[in-house]
Formats: structure tokens, C-alpha cells, sequence
């Protein structure tokens, strides 16, 4: 400092360069190569002298450019006139301090990831590697579920071209996310296809995952950027508008450059009454099939094919019991047959019908429990979020008088009450008001016709199967 002054110390050392004493060497460490090369030139003979005179003749000087020192980062300034920068630069191994000597390198440090940073960046064919996709050809059919498997063969011969968006709504356990899978692997296999197979739980997580990292336009990208989008229970959108809303503008990108859209849920797009009108108008632009339970031959022909292939064989005869007594779904009918093969190994009995009536026994006690008038009561009143007793009251308005007929329609369907005694259930004084109820609701089921129930208009058929899943439950 005493040799170049204290002013002109502070303005080109302090700040701008490091003394670094090490062995009989001193470096002098500094930013960048136009600050060494200026410093150098400038003061060189004079910082030498110093070294010498503090450390003596024989201590090394040596001028070290480091991007790190004096705290700061690299500054890049334009040459000045007459600087010589014909000298390249020299890059110093990573493994040696700054005087060049080798030193260990250190241990990395790991950092932790963050989870929300990992699910965001696993793709969606990655988080499903190695699930085993259902296929359409191993869908067994029958009249509760014909229409719905057509439309999706046809989305996979034909995709974009036919029903879009294409509409699968049912109760649990009839197939829905069957047709959904079987349209994903058979699109997979066109070399010009992209389809995108997610839930709308998985939807939820990535959008939010998004939204909260900041990354919206990726997650854009992959959702829109696919040839075809199957969604896979919609009804979990419920009452998340900011969800529904991101949704509904990635339906209208999709369809309106002719990609196609498969949705799952479990009523159908009218009954929703919590998803937005905007997306249900959407939904409905399409076609909607629904699924229901299967009959007894259908359940027949997936017993059949459950009970291929395994050990023991499940007789025939034992099949068509399971058909008649078991009106579950489909997962009850796989469960009864798993059930049975088990059953039979562990006690080492063939799986003749004694052995599934022992290993089915609750199962079978709760097929065949009985519908009471009370329990089509309770149905209709819960469906319809109607007071109990709101079906025996007097009221002759269509808010009361249109459930009470659905409701005598169904008790004569599920249950064996005379029309006397339905009537007599319901309030009224003769059987012909069950009569002229029962045949009413029939004619509307035969039209395809709507009734008011309040403020509402409700189609007749989709309000009856909503009515008849709570019955069921």
C-alpha cells in the first residue's frame, strides 16, 4: 500500500484482489483476465518488490485469475485499446487449488430431492412401465354393455372420427376402466398414435403440482400434445372448479383440432349436479353410454372366463349357480371364483357345488337379500334429497306426486308387494293408484321422456338407474 499509495490501492487492490501466502509462494488472485492482465502490467514491478521485501528474494509471485475471488462473479469488460489478449486462457483441473497443485477432490454433496420435483418430472408412460393393460378382446359383452364396448372398438379403428368425446358412465364394477385400457393399448399399437391414459385423481395431482412450481406451460404441453386423452373417473373433479376449469380447456383444445377424448364416470353427465354446466354441455356434444350390472347371461359368460385356464377346473354347473344366485359386479364374480380355487386347494376337495356353497356362504347370504318397500323409500328420498316421509304426505304437486309413482314403479319391480299393499304404503286408499302409477311411469321409460321434480327436469331412465345404484348399495 505505501509503494502505489492508499487511494490507488483501494481503487484497483481492494475489492478487486486477494493476497494468498502459501509455502514460498504468493499469489495474488484476481476475477478475471483483463483485471490481471491490467493489474500485471500496471503494478507488477511494484507488487514484486513488495513480496521481496516482506517475504524475501527467493518467494515465488505468482498472478492467479479465479471467478470466486473477493466474493464476486466474473466480470466481462471489452479490451482496452492496446491490451494484448492474444493469450488464450488457461482452465484450471477442478481437482487443484489455485496455485495448480493436486488436491482431493470432495465428496459430493447429495442433495435430498424433492418429491413434488420428481413426480412433476416422471412422465406419464413412466409412472405406468410394466402395468398390464386389459384388453378389448377379452371384454365379455352382453346386452347391459353392447353400445358402450361398439363405440370403443370404433375410437380405436377410427379415432377422432366417430363419437367425440366419447362418454362411459356406470355404477362400479361393470367395465369402465376395461373399455378405457382396451382403448389405450389398442391405440398404442398405431405407430401414429400418442394416446395419454389418465385418471382425474392423477389430473389433480399434476395440476397442482404445476400450478405450484410454476410449470403450467409443461403441463400443457402434455396433456395437449397427445393424439388421444382418456380420463379415467371424471366424478373425482367434483367440487374442484380450478381442476374442472384446466380441463375444460384441454378438452376444447383436443376436440377442436380432431383428437379424440374418452371419459369415464359414474352417472351419467346430467346427474352431476356439482360438475360446471360449461363442462357437462361439452360432455353431452359427444356420445353417452351407459354400463350396468350385468344380466345373468352376461354374468354366465364372465364366470366362464375367469374360470379358464385355472386349477382346480370349476364345473359347469357350479358356473351357472354362480350366475343365477351372485348379482354383483364383475369383481364380485372374479372374487367368487378366486374364492372357490382357494378353497378347494386348502381343504383338498374338488370345487364341486358343496365346496363353493362353504366357501360363498356370506357372500351368498347377502345376494339374496331381500328389497323391502322401505329400503325403495329411503332410495328415492335420498336420491332426490327429499324429507323422510315426503312420498306418504298428501301433496298432489309434481315435486311429490313424480317420485311417489317412480317409487311405487320400482317397489312393484324389486320387491313382491301387491299393488294393495303398495298403495297402502305410499297412502292412497285404493290399489289402482299403485295400478295407473306402475303403467304411467312405464310409458315414460317407453318415450324417453323427462319429468319435473321440482326445479329440475330429470330423464326418466337416468334418474330410475341412479335411483336403483343407491337402492343397491
Amino acid at each position: 500500500m505505501a509503494r502505489v499509495g492508499t487511494a490507488r490501492f483501494n481503487l484497483w487492490f481492494l475489492g478487486h484482489a486477494q493476497f494468498v501466502v502459501r509455502d514460498n509462494r504468493v499469489g495474488v488472485v484476481v476475477r478475471n483476465w483483463h483485471t490481471q492482465d491490467w493489474l500485471q502490467k500496471t503494478f507488477g514491478s511494484v507488487v514484486k518488490q513488495a513480496v521481496a521485501e516482506v517475504c524475501g528474494e527467493d518467494v515465488e509471485l505468482q498472478w492467479i485469475v479465479d471467478s470466486a475471488a473477493a466474493g464476486s462473479e466474473v466480470q466481462v469488460h471489452p479490451p482496452s485499446p492496446g491490451t494484448d489478449v492474444t493469450q488464450p486462457p488457461v482452465v484450471r483441473p477442478q481437482q487443484t487449488d489455485l496455485f495448480g497443485d493436486p488436491v482431493a477432490p470432495p465428496k459430493p454433496k447429495l442433495k435430498r430431492p424433492d418429491p413434488d420435483e420428481l413426480a412433476w418430472a416422471k412422465p406419464l408412460a413412466a409412472m405406468k412401465t410394466g402395468r398390464r393393460w386389459k384388453s378389448l378382446a377379452d371384454f365379455v359383452t352382453g346386452p347391459c354393455n353392447r353400445v358402450a364396448y361398439a363405440s370403443a372398438v370404433s375410437v380405436v379403428e377410427e379415432p377422432g372420427q366417430c363419437a367425440n368425446p366419447l362418454v362411459i358412465h356406470g355404477p362400479v364394477g361393470t367395465g369402465k376402466t376395461h373399455l378405457l385400457e382396451g382403448i389405450y393399448a389398442g391405440l398404442k399399437k398405431q405407430s401414429d398414435q400418442r394416446p395419454c391414459y389418465v385418471t382425474a385423481e392423477e389430473f389433480t395431482t399434476r395440476f397442482v403440482q404445476a400450478s405450484r412450481l410454476g410449470k403450467m406451460s409443461a403441463f400443457r404441453r402434455q396433456f395437449r400434445e397427445c393424439t388421444a386423452l382418456l380420463l379415467d373417473d371424471l366424478h373425482f373433479l367434483v367440487k374442484k372448479t380450478a381442476t374442472q376449469e384446466e380441463f375444460l380447456h384441454t378438452f376444447d383444445a383436443l376436440v377442436a383440432d380432431g383428437r379424440q377424448v374418452v371419459v369415464t364416470t359414474d352417472c351419467h353427465p346430467r346427474l352431476a349436479d356439482e360438475l360446471m354446466p360449461e363442462l357437462v354441455d361439452r360432455l353431452l356434444g359427444g356420445a353417452v353410454w351407459g354400463l350396468l350390472p350385468p344380466d345373468p347371461e352376461t354374468r354366465l359368460e364372465i364366470l366362464r372366463k375367469k374360470a379358464t385356464g385355472g386349477c382346480p377346473l370349476i364345473p359347469e354347473a357350479v358356473l351357472k349357480t354362480l350366475a343365477v344366485s351372485l348379482r354383483g359386479n364383475v369383481r364380485e364374480l372374479e372374487g367368487a371364483v378366486n374364492s372357490i380355487r382357494h378353497y378347494a386347494k386348502v381343504t383338498g376337495r374338488p370345487a364341486d357345488l358343496a365346496t363353493a356353497r362353504e366357501a360363498l356362504g356370506e357372500l351368498l347370504q347377502h345376494a339374496v337379500r331381500v328389497v323391502t318397500m322401505a329400503d325403495v323409500d329411503a332410495a328415492v328420498c335420498s336420491t332426490l334429497r327429499l324429507p323422510k316421509g315426503t312420498l306418504q304426505s298428501k301433496a298432489r304437486s309434481w315435486a311429490v306426486s313424480h317420485p311417489r309413482m317412480i317409487a311405487i314403479y320400482l317397489c312393484r319391480k324389486h320387491t313382491a308387494a301387491t299393488y294393495g299393499e303398495v298403495s297402502k304404503h305410499f297412502g292412497a286408499k285404493t290399489h289402482s293408484t299403485a295400478v295407473a302409477a306402475e303403467k304411467k311411469v312405464r310409458n315414460w321409460i317407453d318415450q324417453g321422456l323427462s319429468v319435473a321434480i321440482g326445479e329440475r327436469e330429470w330423464p326418466v331412465k337416468e334418474l330410475i338407474d341412479r335411483i336403483e345404484r343407491e337402492l343397491h348399495r
